[in-house]
């Protein structure tokens, strides 16, 4: 099997597929075009330890960011701030471009590196890429575009509106999608006039400072994209900081919470995307083969490690044997192993914590009555390098009821949960039965059912005969506690601007004093 290799990356972020090595010893927080070194003094010196999942090797340590970090940081942005707002739109957008085409430059660099600290196999980081230059260079499109309203009132009188930036924006990346999240976040964010200072998870660290470097050379001024490493003491410092605007952040649904909470104190501006547990129908007319595709798309990319999955897959009973004979005759063909060959089609979990939860999840579905038909235990590869990596046989569960708790909550991995049904209006109700409102799949031939049911889930995203497809074009974001706010499309620029009124008086004023 061959192992993908990279010629232009530097060695110290390279993992040489022969030996395992991959160190890395600077510090890997970014500002002013440089890494940004510790404060001396600050108390918070505290350090992570970064695995790679497919080996539980150490890849590297990096220092938390402390409070005198956080400050810089955001001081340093908002002195970016006061420059890149006042550029032209289409000045903003050659930067832009600049910065997308380095991307695309450096996505074979940028693709390694993220499947080595994310467990994902290489052909999967290389899509991501792709969709994080795509984000990149069609807001630079967009930014020259962005315009107010002019309103004709009586007495030749008019009003105007001013679409401005909103100032220092806090990106909070998750870790199944790191080097995308932080393009989708700050794409949008650039593009309207604001700056950036990124945190991205402590699990994933990597490539949010190969895009900052990557913004730099681009010709962003100086602080315009800043990143930041650290936990959850990190992100509560950016949260709290008075020189922040808004807050967009990706993660799990008690986090959100707590960043709302911590926003409301000084009133921020919020996009949360959070978590889901969606639904995925198959009706009996649809084309079974298709159907198939979208249930292995909606819980096997990554692991299982996607937001949106369709994890609670409602089947017409009509099909449910067929459907289940083939989906996991499918399953148990997926190929797993280094996430660096190239015909590797699952790679590991993040972490070895994460992968006990999985399968305690498998575990207790089991004694609640279902039915593992495949997978569901830990994988051990052939290659003496991965033996201690966080690998787990993909999961296929037959007999599961509404009330399990594998169907009631996100697992975060990759188990599918197979669920029988009659009719539409059964299936409707029994899909909208959650707290969680991120995604939902439909397949079906009946073009009208297909449309009735978009409209009915309670779903922020509706895919028809697909899952788990977000063109940039498309905005994404959930219903309910799956958080609010939009992410990709021309919507997210309602979420990175304030909407200014001018009125203009052309007679006199009337003064009843």
């Amino acid at each position: 099997m061959e192992i993908v290799r990279s010629r232009l990356i530097p060695a110290s972020l390279l993992r040489a597929a022969s030996t395992g090595a991959f160190q890395l010893k600077e510090p890997l927080n970014y500002r002013h075009g440089s890494r940004l070194q510790p404060c001396a003094g600050d108390g918070d010196r505290r350090t992570e330890q970064i695995h790679e999942p497919a080996s539980g090797r150490v890849i590297c340590d990096f220092i938390c960011s402390g409070r005198q970090e956080i400050d810089l940081a955001v001081q340093s942005a908002k002195e970016a701030y006061t420059t890149w707002s006042r550029l032209s739109g289409l000045e903003r957008s050659r930067v832009l471009l600049e910065a997308a085409r380095l991307i695309r430059e450096q996505k074979e660099d940028i693709a390694i590196v993220e499947s080595i600290n994310t467990g994902k196999p290489i052909t999967e980081s290389r899509i991501d890429v792709d969709t994080a230059w795509q984000a990149v260079e069609y807001y630079a499109g967009v930014a020259g575009t962005l315009a107010g309203q002019h309103i004709q009132l009586s007495g030749g009188s008019f009003a105007y509106t001013r679409r401005e930036p909103l100032g220092v924006c806090v990106g909070i990346g998750a870790w199944n999608y790191p080097f995308q999240i932080a393009c989708w976040k700050s794409a949008p964010a650039l593009a309207c006039g604001n700056a950036m200072v990124f945190k991205p998870s402590p699990l994933t660290p990597l490539t949010a400072v190969m895009l900052a470097e990557i913004y730099s050379q681009a010709g962003a001024p100086k602080g315009l994209f800043n990143v930041v490493q650290g936990s959850v003491e990190t992100g509560n410092l950016l949260c709290a900081s008075k020189g922040v605007a808004k807050i967009s952040f990706t993660g799990s649904v008690p986090t959100g919470i707590k960043i709302m909470e911590a926003a409301a104190k000084t009133v921020k501006h919020l996009t949360l995307e959070l978590g889901g547990k969606s639904p995925l129908v198959i009706f009996s007319d649809c084309d079974l083969e298709n159907a198939v595709r979208g249930a292995m798309l909606a819980n096997f990319l990554s692991q299982g490690e996607v937001c949106s999955n369709g994890t609670r897959v409602f089947v017409q009973k009509d099909i449910l044997s067929q459907f289940l004979e083939k989906v996991v005759a499918r399953t148990k063909g997926i190929k797993l192993g280094d996430p660096l060959h190239k015909d590797t089609q699952m790679g590991a979990l993040i972490s070895k914590p994460h992968l006990d939860r999985v399968l305690s999840y498998v575990e207790q579905a089991k004694v609640q009555g279902a039915t593992v038909l495949c997978g569901g235990d830990v994988f051990v590869p052939d290659d003496p390098k991965l033996q201690d990596g966080y690998f787990m046989k993909p999961c296929v569960l037959g007999d599961c009821r509404d009330e399990m708790t594998c169907v009631a909550e996100e697992i975060f991995g990759p188990v599918m949960s197979v669920l029988p049904f009659d009719t539409e209006e059964e299936v409707v109700q029994r899909a909208n039965n959650t707290e969680l409102g991120l995604a939902a799949g439909v397949f079906t031939r009946d073009l009208t059912r297909a449309h009735r049911l978009a409209a009915a889930l309670e779903v922020g995203t509706c895919f028809i005969n697909n899952y788990n497809v977000t063109p940039i074009e498309m905005p994404f974001g959930g219903y309910k506690m799956s958080g609010f706010g939009k992410e990709n499309g021309i919507a997210a620029i309602e979420y990175y601007t304030q909407l200014k009124s001018v009125y203009v008086e052309m007679g006199d004023p009337e003064c009843p004093f």
